[in-house]
């Protein structure tokens, strides 16, 4: 850990919001601060949780920690910052166990889900503690045991069942609880009017060079993707929900210029961005439905019939990804979701849109460049 920098928590994000952290550095604390106590015999009142960047680690502090009849369990408070979260104020705990040497298990205790249909990133019977979290709490046993072993890691959430209530969980198969989640630790926050502002400034900045291209982007997975095509760092916004206001910010500023964009690239996994093909502009999974219907309708309209009863009946369009890799047809809703959002933006001459299973393997064919 002497080589990681604190994380500043207190630093403003960009749009003027405070940071928080994450449901997974919530559960990473819990299971650090309960195997101290474990090991050492020690209480923390705070625990150092290394980040996913390799470069920072969080400060959380600890509620409680607690000896249990067969290890030791410790709680956290999620704090999300100022984002709007089902889960700010909720309390996180982890009870660790040790297991006779045994691999690391990832339990599902009181409050998180189980993962019960196909579509996700996770086995059906598996705690609904995503991937990155999972990579955090075994960073954290290793560290502070020098083997990624030996223990059972249960994490639990308290009301966790009705929290997830709030959220797709139930849709999605993830039953009993919240999922532990985060590709960064941190959350940025997106509350709505502050964000939407800071979206507008940011398209301004982008195009008031008159570039070539501009990227438009949900979230991580379709930043990380524009970059991979060579899109410059401040020509990519990240549109979070946003799609619609986005497109509109971007032609009002495009007509006050008196100017045409030759490129917008828009980034992306297709849960998110095939939601406009049914009218959706704002893709919160709270303002907006699923997108499995309206890419089985593609497929029903296309050459690809036989999948649209499997495309209905998926759990997830990430399950729609994996398990059918036509290129063809990703191309296809491509070419339907550039058209659907062109209207939205006459000056600019191009509207490119590239879709990304959560791997990062691009749906429709392979990279090129995207200038």
């Amino acid at each position: 850990m002497s080589d990681l920098k604190p994380y500043d928590l207190t630093a403003l994000a960009d749009n003027g919001l405070r940071r928080g952290r994450t449901t997974g550095s919530c559960a990473a604390a819990a299971v650090g601060a309960a195997l101290v106590l474990l090991l050492n015999g020690e209480k923390p009142g705070s625990f150092d949780v290394p980040l996913p960047d390799g470069e920072h680690f969080l400060n959380v502090p600890i509620d409680n920690a607690e000896r249990t009849a067969f290890g030791a369990r410790a709680s956290v408070t999620k704090d999300g910052g100022d984002d709007p979260d089902a889960t700010h104020g909720a309390s996180v705990w982890a009870e660790v166990t040790p297991n006779g040497g045994g691999p690391l298990r990832f339990l599902a205790g009181e409050g998180v889900g189980t993962i019960t249909a196909p579509g996700l990133q996770l086995p059906i019977g598996e705690a609904a503690i995503n991937p990155v979290p999972r990579r955090m709490l075994t960073q954290v046993v290793e560290e502070l045991t020098g083997e990624a072993a030996g223990f059972d890691l249960t994490v639990g959430c308290v009301n966790g069942e009705a929290i997830a209530r709030k959220t797709f969980n139930p849709k999605l198969g993830i039953l009993g609880g919240i999922s532990i989640l985060g590709t960064t630790g941190i959350v940025e926050p997106m509350s709505l009017e502050a964000y939407m502002a800071s979206v507008e400034v940011y398209i301004r900045v982008a195009l008031g060079p008159r570039p070539d291209i501009v990227a438009f982007t949900p979230g991580k997975l379709g930043r990380d993707s524009a970059r991979r095509l060579g899109v410059g760092e401040r020509q990519i916004i990240q549109m979070s929900n946003f799609v619609g206001f986005s497109l509109e910010s971007a032609q009002k500023a495009l007509t006050e210029m008196n100017w045409e964009l030759p490129l917008l690239l828009v980034a992306g996994h297709p849960a998110k961005l095939a939601k406009v093909l049914q009218g959706d502009w704002d893709t919160h999974s709270q303002r907006s439905g699923m997108a499995m219907g309206v890419l089985a309708g593609v497929a029903e309209e296309g050459s690809w019939a036989e999948a649209a009863p499997a495309m209905r009946g998926a759990n997830t369009v990430e399950e729609i990804a994996t398990t059918f890799p036509r290129p063809d047809f990703w191309r296809e809703v491509e070419e339907r979701i550039s058209r659907t959002m062109h209207a939205k933006v006459p000056r600019v001459r191009e509207v490119r849109v590239r879709l990304f299973a959560m791997n990062g393997e691009a749906l429709g064919g392979e990279l090129e460049g995207a200038a």
